[in-house]
């Protein structure tokens, strides 16, 4: 069930990360994408628990917690434009989802920082994202 949200959660929070290539859609200027993220960030968090490990790909280490996720997020994204569309998803040996993407990171100038396959590996456990790690294919 978790992953049902997770998936329409991304889903609705296009264009802030994911696409997907069957949708078609005329794309909002950088601010309207920015205005978009900050307005999604609550339909996101309540499928994490209070005290998960994000990722921080491009700062290192991890965030933590819902405010810590939070503030990475919105520094992100006045840093950076990053796209990620999703090529494929399973279940991991360890019972981890992993969701294969294709990850394009652009300035806000649109410059190409980073193109290049990523794995984004969720742990889940009692029905909450605790851990997501990614790591470049």
């Amino acid at each position: 069930m978790l992953i049902c949200k997770l998936l329409a959660g991304v889903a609705s929070w296009r264009p802030l990360s994911y696409s997907f290539p069957h949708e078609h859609t005329a794309r909002p200027d950088s601010q309207d994408i920015r205005r978009l993220q900050r307005a999604r960030i609550p339909t996101i968090l309540p499928l994490f628990h209070p005290q998960v490990r994000w990722a921080r790909a491009w700062e290192g280490d991890y965030a933590i917690g819902h405010e810590e996720v939070r503030a990475y997020w919105l520094r992100q994204w006045q840093e950076v434009n990053p796209h990620v569309e999703p090529t494929g998803i399973e279940a991991g040996a360890d019972g981890r989802l992993e969701v294969a993407v294709q990850q394009l990171v652009k300035d806000l100038q649109g410059q190409v920082l980073f193109d290049s396959p990523v794995k984004h590996r969720y742990t889940i456990n009692d029905g909450l994202i605790t851990q997501m790690d990614t790591t470049q294919v």
